[in-house]
């Protein structure tokens, strides 16, 4: 069932007996959850009717066991199960599964592992018409742009491409951390509200004008000033912006560009979907295909590699000194 549908269910009041939400995501496993622990049953009859355990500390039959009482003063009683991974025999639950208490809510928030859709346990919460059966996988880097608009809009607020992209390159994709950074941003603004770079620089400390974004756009466009102060800010200050993650993005940049290169005949949204990137930044790519012709970019990647080792301090003592990246961003430009 999809995250949309089982909110829409819950808010209704229309319940399941199990609920069992799964997956190597774990932001929606513990929303999700998080909303049932906090709307289902009445602050009132919570000590009498809600039961949260732990999976290290409880076993699959005291889950079970808990699961067969009955409500008191009221239609459900609610058992919500987190870090139900660290339970070692989940066969206790594959039966009671197959013939659940009516007035039971059973939530299992099994996080950071899929479940073998080969083995009898998969098998038996997917047909059951009792189950609740949610997966949340790992989101691609190239989509949690997306994703923070989506969840933008879920707040009435609209978010430019380049803020979307911004956060996503300095925040990777823990989608926890990037729902606080945006969360910091929702109390700042005014409901309806674009969030800009500007937004993103005064309320979470990216710089609007000297990031992991604007770095690459200067080096696709060659615009060698730009590129050298912006890795003077980066030396100036090394723990927003370390060379871990300055590396890898310039890797990712270039391998866009030559595969815009392949593909550049292409109409603009296939462009978009093969690169993984809005279709705002397609004029982009364009000019840097422009600028670093094909041939060369083999060569260029294979710097990135070098580079990447240094940082590492293979064959290097300035693993943490930026006068590496400087001289290869310079050769770019030869």
């Amino acid at each position: 069932m999809e995250t949309q549908k089982i909110f829409q269910n819950l808010k209704n009041k229309i319940y399941f007996p199990v609920y069992f939400l799964y997956g190597e995501e774990p932001f929606y496993i513990d929303e999700i959850t998080r909303y049932i622990e906090n709307n289902v049953i009445e602050e009132s009859n919570r000590d009498f009717n809600q039961t949260v355990v732990y999976g290290r500390d409880v076993s699959a039959k005291d889950i079970v066991d808990i699961s067969h009482r009955f409500p008191m003063m009221g239609n459900y009683q609610l058992v919500i199960v987190k870090e139900a991974q660290n339970i070692k025999n989940l066969e206790p639950i594959e039966n009671y599964v197959k013939n659940p208490m009516d007035s039971t809510i059973l939530v299992l928030n099994y996080k950071y592992r899929k479940l073998d859709k080969r083995k009898t346990l998969y098998k038996t919460l997917n047909q059951s018409k009792d189950v609740v059966l949610f997966e949340s996988p790992k989101l691609y880097d190239n989509k949690i742009p997306q994703w923070i608009n989506d969840r933008v809009k879920l707040k009435g607020n609209t978010i430019s491409p380049q803020s979307a992209m911004l956060l996503a390159e300095y925040l990777g994709n823990d989608l926890s951390k990037i729902n606080n950074e945006l969360s910091k941003l929702f109390i700042n603004i005014k409901p309806g509200e674009a969030i800009s770079t500007e937004h993103i620089e005064k309320n979470i400390g990216i710089s609007k004008d000297y990031n992991i974004f604007e770095f690459t756009k200067a080096i696709g466009f060659r615009n060698i000033e730009k590129a050298i102060k912006i890795i003077d800010y980066f030396e100036s200050n090394p723990s927003q912006n370390p060379l871990m993650l300055i590396i890898p993005t310039m890797n990712n940049y270039f391998m866009k560009v030559f595969l815009y290169q392949q593909i550049s005949h292409l109409p603009k949204n296939k462009i978009a979907a093969a690169l993984g990137i809005n279709a705002f930044f397609i004029n982009e790519y364009s000019i840097a295909a422009k600028n670093y012709p094909a041939q060369r970019i083999p060569s260029i990647i294979e710097e990135i590699y070098q580079l990447d080792l240094k940082s590492k301090g293979v064959g290097s003592s300035e693993s943490t000194s930026y006068g590496p990246l400087k001289e290869f961003v310079l050769k770019l430009f030869i």
